[in-house]
């Protein structure tokens, strides 16, 4: 017994949750970080730019000014010798032809010594024309200088020319390193949405048609303590720099504050307890005038988030729909490009989805077209919450369709949506395929969709998903529809299909 040795071992219980709340904070902080570089990069090779294209413009309105300067002082010079030079011939000719036209017996009166004076002035002519040969010939040799000078200062223009466009190459270059650094952001994204699943276990309720409503979080700039502490986004608010003052920040004229305000309210906005006071001081109406006003995605994404986060309960559901929210998201989600911005916008419709008063407002004033067409997108972030929306959409109308409140056949078959569905019910990304086959077993379960979802090929989907699906309660449901509805029980049989 003396030999016998005890360990004691505390044990550890990882709280994931706060290790994917930490995760997306830091996702975040790193995506602004990249955006502020990308601007910074973006401002230093406009800059650069524009100096070089001043540069080019200077140097040639100088080259051109010089140079027509010259051309036009040698052109005179060259035009008033030439002018002087054709006075002199004339007037030479003529008294050479006045002489020659003297006759022989005039010259033989003529004295010697006026001879001689006519033979130097003779002479003296010839001189004169010879130098006149010679400046003439002088600036013929200017004017050639002077166009080799030209020559030369076009072929400066064409150098700067050529440095401008290695500038622009070396821009395009390094647009393309900003893509690829892009992409290793959206496959870490990717990880964490991974990560995410794992923890959640599939994202979905316990009850059959049960779709999460998820919580966007988005990192801020936080103000330190006097010890050099971060102040959490809660203290800030109970310490009261004030609810008031940040809404009067969501009115800033300054981005940079506007931006970091709305994160605050996003990230207040996620705790249930201060939706109600957030809403109170007009918070949601300040983010809907923010993304109907704003024309920078960035503070689009973060208002949009704000509002998914707002939109987790009826009340709040109301108030943006009653403020044109709906066709503010979907014009949103035409005007995004970043799949982060997609996925917050696609995140805020799916939450008003679940609201079945809304399905008509949905229908017309664009939501479900807005989802539809966010598919474009092929990050899967983005498909997991336009499938979400169509979920919580198609849930809705089955319980109308089952308390007699509904007939006909669905507002998503009539926008189009079945064949993206049908075709997704069996993705890769488990959270997507999981929200599809509800939605899928969700539209079957009323008979007014039986027809289009046959001619759209749904009933194999359905049939896949009573045998396969890792999801038993998902399975059952696929099943009962399928026994239930006589039109697929007809089709199947047709078919040969045994289920």
């Amino acid at each position: 017994a003396l030999k016998v040795e005890t360990m004691v071992k505390l044990k550890e219980e990882i709280d994931y949750k706060s290790l994917c709340r930490r995760l997306d904070i830091e996702l975040d902080k790193l995506t602004m970080e990249y955006e502020r570089q990308q601007k910074v990069f973006e401002d230093d090779i406009e800059r650069l730019t524009t100096e070089a294209q001043h540069r080019i413009l200077e140097a040639q309105k100088n080259c051109s000014d010089s140079l027509e300067k010259e051309r036009l002082k040698y052109q005179k010079d060259y035009k008033e010798s030439f002018k002087r030079l054709e006075e002199k011939v004339m007037e030479n000719r003529k008294k050479y032809e006045d002489f020659c036209m003297t006759s022989t017996r005039e010259i033989a009166m003529v004295p010697a010594e006026e001879l001689d004076i006519l033979k130097k002035i003779l002479h003296k002519e010839t001189f004169l024309r010879t130098a006149a040969e010679e400046e003439r010939n002088h600036l013929k040799n200017q004017m050639t200088e002077l166009k080799m000078s030209e020559a030369s200062r076009v072929s400066n223009i064409f150098k700067l020319r050529k440095m401008l466009e290695d500038e622009t190459y070396q821009k395009e270059k390094l647009k393309g390193e900003i893509a690829r650094l892009q992409s290793q952001l959206l496959q870490l994204g990717f990880k964490v949405g991974k990560t995410k699943q794992q923890i959640d276990g599939g994202g979905f309720e316990k009850d059959v048609g049960g779709v999460d409503s998820p919580t966007f979080l988005v990192e801020h700039q936080q103000e330190a303590s006097g010890n050099g502490e971060k102040v959490s986004d809660d203290k800030l608010y109970e310490q009261g720099r004030g609810l008031q003052k940040i809404m009067s920040l969501l009115e800033a004229e300054d981005a940079d504050a506007r931006i970091s305000a709305v994160k605050l309210v996003a990230n207040l906005a996620s705790e249930e307890t201060n939706q109600k006071k957030i809403v109170e001081a007009g918070g949601l109406t300040s983010l809907i005038r923010l993304l109907k006003n704003s024309h920078d995605e960035t503070t689009q994404r973060v208002a949009a988030s704000a509002i998914a986060n707002l939109a987790m309960n009826e009340t709040n559901q109301d108030l943006i729909v009653a403020q044109g929210g709906i066709s503010l998201l979907s014009m949103a989600a035409t005007n995004a490009e970043d799949p982060q911005s997609l996925r917050m916008v696609a995140g805020a419709i799916a939450n008003l989805c679940g609201n079945e008063k809304l399905q008509i407002k949905l229908k017309e004033e664009g939501g479900i077209k807005a989802l539809l067409g966010m598919v474009k997108c092929r990050h899967p972030d983005v498909h997991t919450q336009v499938a979400r929306g169509i979920a919580n959409f198609a849930k809705c109308e089955s319980k109308a369709c089952t308390q007699g409140t509904k007939v006909g056949r669905s507002l998503l078959i009539e926008d189009g949506v079945l064949p993206w569905i049908v075709q997704n019910a069996n993705n890769e990304v488990l959270l997507v395929r999981r929200h599809v086959e509800l939605a899928l077993c969700h539209l079957a379960q009323h008979e007014a969709n039986a027809r289009d979802m046959i001619s759209g090929g749904a009933i194999r989907e359905l049939v896949r998903i009573s045998r396969d699906c890792s999801r038993e309660d998902i399975r059952i449901l696929a099943r009962r529809t399928l026994v239930s509805v006589p039109a697929f029980h007809a089709e199947i049989r047709r078919l040969g299909i045994d289920y």
